[in-house]
């Protein structure tokens, strides 16, 4: 099976070969500059997440695609779906802000003119959860700004199901990619 392979590359040539994986890298390169690019329009580091859980029913459910801003001059109210990350934490999670307290910032000498200078101070609770996140918050009493990975500004529902169904199946991971390369094999014949 692999001799027929490396026979074939043989035939092809350095060049072609080297072509190939060129192309293969600029593919690679434009999907991270797209997702780079959509992080600096919306200013935040992630600009499309998954709902993993149900912690938000009946507003999104597990598999919906959720589409973030986070717009440095906005205050965030009651009621903003938001997405956030505590820091030891890997996973994001989407809650509904349940409280907002603004206090003027840290700086002894600075002065609080405008609304946005103030520090503001969040709580958080999923809408199908019977308690806010204070738990979840893992020794901090409240959200800050830095904690918000962004608002919820759109959604799609269901299709970041297949990121989960890959997450809890690993098995079909590798038959999707198993079959992405029997169909370049296929296409180069």
């Amino acid at each position: 099976m692999f001799a027929d392979e490396l026979k074939t590359l043989r035939r092809l040539g350095v060049r072609h070969v080297l072509l190939q994986i060129l192309n293969f890298v600029s593919v690679l390169a434009s999907g991270l500059m797209i997702w780079k690019g959509l992080g600096l329009i919306t200013n935040t580091e992630s600009p499309i997440v998954v709902v993993l859980s149900g912690s938000m029913e009946p507003a999104f459910y597990r598999g919906d695609l959720l589409f973030l801003t986070n717009p440095s001059d906005a205050r965030y109210q009651t009621g903003d779906i938001t997405v956030y990350k505590i820091p030891g934490a890997d996973i994001p999670i989407v809650h509904r802000v349940l409280e907002t307290h603004d206090y003027p910032p840290n700086n002894k000498g600075a002065v609080a003119a405008s609304p946005l200078v103030q520090r503001q101070l969040l709580l958080t609770k999923g809408d199908n959860n019977a308690i806010d996140d204070i738990e979840l918050y893992q020794g901090l009493e409240w959200l800050e700004r830095k904690h918000i990975v962004g608002k919820v500004r759109g959604f799609l529902p269901y299709v970041g199901y297949v990121t989960i169904a890959m997450n809890d199946f690993p098995q079909l991971k590798y038959a999707l990619l198993g079959g992405l390369g029997l169909l370049a094999l296929i296409q180069r014949e």
